[in-house]
């Protein structure tokens, strides 16, 4: 019996007025990832697609933990999107033959009167054939637990994007104009007074 489980997740959030519009951040979707997740749980694949391995997940009394391999990519308009390729269940193998996981989002920056807003969303979808005995519990318990599960991990990726984004923004801005100002001095080094 295929259960199938789904939470979405939206997010705004208003962006700081920096020297570089935040436009020019997000074309290096390696970025949005790493402000998503702890860099010792990314493997970059390659330019657009990585493996992201997840926490583990406490289903009833199940633990799992998937590996889930996105791509992620920015449009010419300075959107972001997100899309699972592929998922595994290291472990499970039975569960990992029987699961399938769709993530999908974007994130795309908006003008405002009051400035610029980043608007999101994410929806995330897991289909999975459960081994007996999670088989005979009644189904509606299983969505509502499965479907929990999933909202709670969409909310806490929210978090960290929120905490982490606009200050790997900040910095990012702070590193390109100090770059910028060297480039824009003149040849002359100051020299210490030794004495």
């Amino acid at each position: 019996m295929v259960t199938r489980f789904t939470a979405s997740q939206s997010v705004e959030i208003a962006v700081p007025e920096q020297p570089i519009p935040i436009q020019h951040y997000l074309r290096q979707p390696q970025r949005l990832v790493k402000a998503l997740a702890d860099n010792t749980r990314i493997e970059q694949l390659s330019e657009e697609v990585f493996r992201l391995k997840m926490r583990p997940l406490i289903f009833m009394s199940l633990s799992i933990q998937p590996t889930v391999d996105m791509r992620v990519w920015a449009e010419s308009n300075g959107i972001i999107y997100l899309r699972s390729l592929g998922c595994e269940i290291l472990g499970f193998e039975y569960i990992n033959q029987r699961f399938t996981l769709n993530l999908k989002g974007y994130l795309s920056p908006k003008e405002f009167s009051t400035g610029t807003r980043l608007q999101g969303r994410a929806d995330l979808e897991v289909l999975v054939d459960l081994p007996p005995p999670f088989s005979f519990t009644p189904k509606p318990i299983l969505e509502a637990t499965g479907n929990g599960l999933l909202k709670s991990v969409l909310l806490s990726v929210k978090q960290r994007l929120l905490n982490q984004l606009l200050a790997d923004y900040r910095y990012w801005v702070i590193s390109q104009t100090k770059d910028r100002g060297l480039d824009n001095d003149t040849t002359e080094l100051p020299i210490l007074n030794a004495e």
